[in-house]
Formats: C-alpha cells, sequence, structure tokens
C-alpha cells in the first residue's frame, strides 16, 4: 500500500506536470524570427519534444515562409538543412500520436517542402491518415484531399473514398467552404447526378457564405470547369462575388478568374472592363519577368491598342530572361491576342527553342497551334520539332498524350507519319473515348488532305487507319447505355469533326434518350447540335417541348443557346410562335443585364426565324446599348469583334428590311451597304437582258435625318413589266447535314432580295454537280430553264 502510496503521486505529478512543461517550449518557438533560430531551438530540444511540439515546429517553418514574397522564399534551404531532417525523423517516430489537426497539417507543411519528390514521411502520414478517414469533419476531409490533389491522387482509391464520404453526409453538410474544396478535388470521380446534388447543394448554402471571400467563388467556378458545366446560375452568382470584392482581387486571382470563365465560355462584360482597368494600372508597377508575364497574359487578349502597344514593348525587353514556361504563357496570350509582332514573336519562339526538350507533348501541342497560328516560318525550329514529337510517339503509351503528339505533328508544315507510327495510333484505339478517336481522325484527315496536294504515296494507309477510326468510334457509340455516359463523351467534341456515318449514330443515339433531354442540359445539348449542322426533328421538336413546358426552371442567359439550332437550321417547330414567345417572356426582364455581343447574336439568331420582338429591338437599337458595344468591342479579339460588327450589320438590315413599322434606321454604310450575289441581271418584259447599269439596288440613308425612319432602296426604276434577277450558287455550307434543306443565313439572304425586288434563283452545288448536269450543253440548258424559264424540246 504505501509502495502505491508513493508511486501514484509521482504518476499524477509526471501526468499534470507535461503540459506545463509543453507550454514553455512552444511559447519559445511562437517567439522565433527566423529558420536559424528554429533549427537551433530544435537542435536543443530534440530529445525531449512531443508529437504537439513538433507539429508547432512545422507550424512556425511554414509561417515564416508565408511570410515572405515569392522572390525570397527559401524552400530549398529550409529542406536540405540538417535540423529539417531531424524535425522530419521525429514526426517519423510520433505521427501515430498526433491529433487528427496535426497529422494533417504536418502532411501538408511537409509536402510544400519536400515538393514532389517520394518522401518516406508523406506516404506514413498519408496511410496514417487513411486509417482515419471516416472521423475527418469535413475540414480536416477538405485539407487532406488537398494534400492528395497535391500529389495528383485525382483517380486514386484513397480519393474515391473521401467522394464516397462526401456523398453519404451530403445532406448534413453546412460548410460551403470546405465542400467547394472538396468538390474540385473530386470532380474527377464523381457521376452526372452526383454532380448535380453537388450543384443544387452549392445554391442551397451560397447565401450562407461571406459575400467579401472570393476563394469560395473561385473554387465553385474551377468545379464547374472541371467537370465542364457550363452553369449559368451558379457561375452568375460568383460573378457577383468577383464584382463586389473587385478592389480587393490580386493579379493571380484576377488571372485565374478570366481563365476560367474563358474556358466555360461565361461572357462577363463588366468584369472584363473592370478587370481591364485594374491590370492596366498594374503596367508601370511589375518589371520582373515572373510577375510581368502573368500581366502579359491576363491583361493581353483584353487590352485596348494602347496598352497592347505598351506590353508588346516591355516584354520584347525581357524576352532573353524568359524561362521556357514563362515562354510558353507568352506564346499562348500572343495567340490570344492574335498578335501579328514578328520581331517579339521570333525572341519568344528563340526562347521556346532552348528548352523544346524539356516541354510534355501537351505543351508540344500548344507550342505547335501558336506558331501555326502567329504564321511563324523557321525550318530549324519545325525540323527539331517534328523530330521530337516523333520520338515521343515512338514510345509514349497513353492514348491522351498519343493523341496529342499526333495531333501535333499533323500541323507541321510538313507532316509525316511513317508505318510505325501509324501502328502505334492502330495498337491503341480499343482504350480511347469518343474525344481521342475524334482528335485522331482530324489529325489524320488533315494528313490526307496534305498527300493529296503533294501527290503522296501514303494516303491508302492513312484511308485504312481512318477507317479503323470510324469502326472503334461506332463501336464506341453502339456500346453507351446511359444518357449521362453518352453526354459525357459529346460535350466535349466539336460537332463538326464527324464523319457522315458517325454522325448519323451520334443523332440515332441522342433520339434514344430524349427523354431524359430536361431544363438543366437542354442548353447545352441545343448548342451542340447546332454544331454538327444535323437537323433532326424529332430533336428539335423536344428542345422545344422543353423549354415550354419548363421555362421557369431555365435561367435566362441560356436561351440563346437553345434558339440556336433553330436558327442555324431553319426549322420551325410545330408549336413555333409558343416556342419563341414564352422563351422572349422568359428574358425580357433580363435584357439591359445581357453582354452587348450576346444581345447582338440573339437579335441576329431571332431575325433568320423572321422573329421581331419589339422590346429586343429597342434594347439594342438605342444610343446607350451602341456605346456599350463600342467599348466591347475594342477588348475582344480582332476576328470575333469583326464577326460581331457584321453580324449587327446583318441584323439592322433585316429590321430594316422586313420591320419598317419599327423605323430602325439603317446606320452601316460604311461597313457594308451592297449585297453580294454570284451573278444578277435585269429582264425586260419580253425576258431580254437590259443593259446592266445602275439597276442594282443598296440600303441607303438620308443623312439629314440620322434617327429617324431613314432607311431607302437606293437605283433606278425598271421598264414595267422587267424583272430583277439573283443568281446564287450554294455550296454544301448552305444545307444541313443530312438533307437538301437551305440553312438559316442562306433562306434570310433569299428572302431580303426579294423584298428589294429581285427574283432569287438558288442552285445547289448537289444539282449542279450532279451527273445530268455534267456537260456544258446541259448547264446551259438548266441556267436558260431557270432564268428565262425556256425548256428545251
Amino acid at each position: 500500500m504505501f509502495r502505491l502510496r508513493a508511486v501514484c503521486p509521482f504518476s499524477w505529478r509526471v501526468f499534470h506536470s507535461r503540459p506545463i512543461g509543453c507550454e514553455p517550449l512552444i511559447i519559445q518557438m511562437n517567439k522565433c524570427t527566423d529558420e536559424e533560430q528554429i533549427f537551433d531551438f530544435i537542435e536543443r530540444n530534440k530529445a525531449i519534444l512531443s508529437e504537439q511540439q513538433v507539429g508547432c515546429a512545422f507550424n512556425m517553418l511554414w509561417k515564416l515562409q508565408k511570410q515572405k514574397t515569392s522572390l525570397v522564399k527559401n524552400v530549398e534551404y529550409v529542406r536540405d538543412h540538417p535540423q529539417f531532417l531531424t524535425l522530419h525523423n521525429l514526426a517519423m517516430n510520433k505521427y501515430k500520436l498526433m491529433n487528427d489537426d496535426t497529422l494533417v497539417n504536418v502532411l501538408y507543411i511537409t509536402q510544400q517542402f519536400v515538393g514532389e519528390d517520394f518522401d518516406p514521411l508523406v506516404e506514413a502520414l498519408v496511410t496514417e491518415s487513411w486509417r482515419r478517414l471516416e472521423r475527418f469533419d469535413i475540414k480536416l476531409l477538405s485539407e487532406f484531399s488537398s494534400c492528395l490533389a497535391e500529389q495528383h491522387l485525382y483517380f486514386s482509391p484513397l480519393m474515391g473514398k473521401i467522394a464516397d464520404i462526401v456523398h453519404r453526409n451530403l445532406e448534413t453538410t453546412q460548410d460551403l467552404s470546405s465542400l467547394s474544396v472538396l468538390m474540385v478535388n473530386i470532380s474527377s470521380l464523381i457521376s452526372q447526378h452526383f454532380q448535380e446534388q453537388l450543384v443544387n447543394k452549392t445554391e442551397l448554402l451560397f447565401d450562407t457564405m461571406d459575400s467579401s471571400e472570393v476563394d469560395f467563388a473561385k473554387r465553385i467556378v474551377q468545379f464547374l470547369r472541371n467537370v465542364r458545366y457550363r452553369y449559368q446560375p451558379l457561375l452568375e452568382r460568383c460573378n457577383n462575388v468577383f464584382l463586389s470584392n473587385v478592389d480587393h482581387l490580386d493579379l493571380d486571382s484576377i488571372s485565374k478568374i478570366l481563365s476560367l470563365h474563358k474556358f466555360l465560355q461565361f461572357n462577363s462584360f463588366k468584369f472584363i472592363m473592370v478587370a481591364k482597368k485594374k491590370l492596366t494600372e498594374m503596367i508601370p508597377l511589375l518589371n520582373h519577368p515572373a510577375s510581368f508575364v502573368k500581366l502579359f497574359v491576363a491583361l493581353g487578349p483584353i487590352a485596348g491598342p494602347e496598352e497592347k502597344k505598351q506590353l508588346k514593348s516591355t516584354m520584347l525587353l525581357m524576352a532573353e530572361e524568359l524561362t521556357g514556361e514563362q515562354a510558353l504563357a507568352v506564346l499562348g496570350a500572343l495567340e490570344n491576342m492574335e498578335s501579328r509582332n514578328s520581331h517579339l514573336i521570333k525572341r519568344v519562339a528563340s526562347v521556346l527553342y532552348k528548352h523544346l526538350d524539356n516541354y510534355k507533348p501537351l505543351e508540344l501541342l500548344k507550342i505547335t497551334q501558336a506558331l501555326t497560328f502567329l504564321h511563324f516560318q523557321s525550318k530549324e525550329f519545325f525540323v527539331k520539332l517534328g523530330e521530337l514529337l516523333l520520338s515521343y510517339l515512338k514510345i509514349s503509351f497513353i492514348p491522351t498524350e498519343m493523341s496529342f503528339l499526333v495531333c501535333a505533328i499533323s500541323m507541321l508544315p510538313s507532316p509525316h507519319l511513317d508505318e510505325v507510327g501509324i501502328s502505334r495510333i492502330e495498337a491503341v484505339l480499343p482504350q480511347c473515348d469518343l474525344n481521342k478517336l475524334t482528335s485522331f481522325s482530324a489529325s489524320v484527315l488533315r494528313w490526307i488532305q496534305y498527300d493529296q496536294l503533294h501527290l503522296d504515296s501514303n494516303t491508302g494507309k492513312q484511308l485504312k487507319l481512318l477507317q479503323k477510326l470510324d469502326h472503334y468510334s461506332h463501336q464506341r457509340l453502339q456500346h453507351i447505355n446511359s444518357f449521362d455516359l453518352l453526354w459525357k463523351e459529346l460535350k466535349s467534341l466539336k460537332g463538326d469533326v464527324f464523319s457522315e456515318s458517325l454522325i448519323e449514330e451520334m443523332i440515332a443515339a441522342f433520339q434514344r434518350f430524349r427523354d431524359e433531354i430536361n431544363y438543366i442540359n437542354v442548353a447545352e445539348i441545343a448548342y451542340f447540335i447546332s454544331k454538327t449542322n444535323y437537323l433532326s426533328t424529332l430533336l428539335l421538336d423536344r428542345l422545344a417541348s422543353v423549354a415550354v413546358q419548363q421555362i421557369e426552371k431555365i435561367h435566362p442567359f441560356t436561351i440563346f443557346a437553345i434558339i440556336l439550332p433553330f436558327s442555324v437550321l431553319n426549322y420551325d417547330p410545330p408549336q413555333r410562335d409558343e416556342f419563341l414567345e414564352t422563351c422572349m417572356q422568359h428574358l425580357k426582364s433580363y435584357l439591359g443585364m445581357f453582354d452587348p455581343l450576346m444581345l447582338v447574336f440573339l437579335g441576329f439568331s431571332l431575325a433568320t426565324l423572321e422573329y421581331f420582338p419589339e422590346d429586343l429591338l429597342k434594347a439594342i437599337f438605342n444610343i446607350k446599348f451602341l456605346a456599350r458595344l463600342d467599348s466591347q468591342l475594342e477588348v475582344l479579339p480582332s476576328s470575333l469583334s469583326t464577326r460581331v460588327q457584321f453580324r449587327f450589320m446583318e441584323l439592322n438590315r433585316s429590321v430594316c428590311l422586313e420591320c419598317p413599322e419599327f423605323q430602325i434606321p439603317w446606320f452601316h454604310d460604311r461597313f457594308c451597304q451592297q449585297y453580294n450575289k454570284d451573278f444578277e441581271c435585269a429582264l425586260d418584259k419580253r425576258k431580254k437582258p437590259l443593259p446592266y447599269g445602275s439597276h442594282n439596288i443598296t440600303l441607303g440613308q438620308r443623312p439629314e435625318m440620322p434617327w429617324e425612319s431613314n432607311t431607302e432602296i437606293v437605283g433606278s426604276r425598271l421598264p414595267p413589266g422587267a424583272e430583277r434577277i439573283a443568281l446564287e450558287f450554294l455550296d454544301s455550307k448552305a444545307f444541313c447535314r443530312n438533307i437538301p434543306h437551305i440553312k438559316g443565313k442562306s433562306a434570310m439572304k433569299k428572302r431580303h432580295l426579294e423584298i428589294l425586288g429581285y427574283r432569287v434563283i438558288q442552285i445547289s452545288q448537289f444539282e449542279w454537280n450532279s451527273m445530268a448536269l455534267s456537260t456544258k450543253d446541259a448547264r446551259m440548258d438548266y441556267l436558260r430553264e431557270r432564268i428565262f424559264g425556256e425548256v428545251k424540246s
């Protein structure tokens, strides 16, 4: 008994004294102001440090790093210090004693110091965390998932386990900040249904977040980018967060947001303008290559002429200092800017050439695409690039990587693929999804076209490869047994890369699952169908039906995408008027919130369908809107700016001709006044040609009344009984892909020429190139019949 009494007080003294002993050591560490002091502390106390104090030491080292700018961080110095190894070994011995928070925190910090190199401590911490995974709360689970993401373990069983835990606990989750981290990290593993659940949960919790917290909004947009889901309601809400906090956004944040918006094709004129202003103010403040490159990449594509000139001149001065990674980023920006500054392009290319051996296949593809687009010419550069691509292809076995390499090779000035390369492609075809199969097909088609131009004899082998690609693509489509899987494979593809037979198979698959088209996916599917140029009345009728029945659940900003296939393919669904009026009423109160270019495209699409809502026209044709449109045109790439201007002119012309009662003026004299016609003539009442003079017609403007109903048809009058004839030859692009049904733009042009007084004769290439018109005499007889009404007996 006495012995027990003697031991017990001692034991209790030891137990109670431990926290007291810990506290002074942690306080000492917290007083350290640099790494050397911490390392001295570790050396003096390594024999007595507890797992809690080891965690504190890691915290202090990382805290000091975070306080430094990127230019003075000394991660390598810390990692290579002998006492960091001591701390590392202490953690290795004590990690099982650490509490959950300390365990994950030490894992995160260790990863920051050791980088991507294999580290036994990281491995041990991950394994121990896996063992404790089920008891982690959502915040700790999100932090651990980020550690796995840093190791690129997106497809690992462990990340799958985390996704399962999130799924099971989603209903009770209330922490959107942590959930948004998890959404980004598990996005590669989730089903379509789980994706929708996460989006719905995000919408429910969105207003619980502090609107000044920008990071959670960035993560939500990143998640949508990862799953390739352009979900307008969430994008709009996140964009409002960005706009309300724009004064606090730094260069990195603005760059990230612009990049995400571009990928998702989300247009926010307001954000672009405030970002442009803020980034422009940074130009004189940044003189280090690392920071200036970020600015160049973010601001370049949206800058005005003066800012672009300033950016390029500064970049020219520091081009030789660029790293390989920075040079690649600048090249991408020059491509987005559609630059023709050959001096700067050559400077950047010389840096790329020095680092060419260090680039990965995807980076080599980006280099090839950009230099081709920028019309860069250098035999030496492309020869080395080609050799490098072929050498990678011969050792690569990953389908995605091989598709990048093959695509890049096909874009070279003299593309060549030997039998070894062809056999490499054939070997991976069974593993490829539709994305990779269509990428290979597009590349092979480019080779065939090049070889045919240069009379190369390898075309036969390439045609056989093309047939195999088509076969595997058909197989892939035929084996898809769910709409989610079909849409996952198709939504990232361009609709014009499919062969005729494959597009029929794809449309047939859509038709099988048409009942699964709903308010969530209707806009994306409509946009995809518009790119295929394939007229399926069954699918278009379903799209119109969903829009009418579920309009209240559809975001107004997606209405344009829903209308687009009807406009492009020139198709009126059975409930045409109800469909168009329902769509217009739904977005009526949002017209002032649309980006100018989207309003122009919407107006033009409706005009091709002969639908002219007065509210929309009033929103477009006014001085305030035109000023906004001019401002936006300044920040668009020149090709897109030209396209918007042309669509606006066509809309203006359509309204003037088809709706004169709206008194919309014609104000495009300097841009485009006269219609293009392949051939025109005038015939008198006896069907005899009249001398060509001033019988052609244009739209004109009375200069003294700039904003009244001032459109007039300019041109001389014909003699009584005479007629004007416009002859148009239509190629395959004027028709739907599957049937000889004329598309929207060509139908509208015919309509307008008829309003202007022409008898329009449209001749399709199918007729003109048919066997019946294979001789000159047959063609002349055909033209006489169409123009003069003569039938040869």
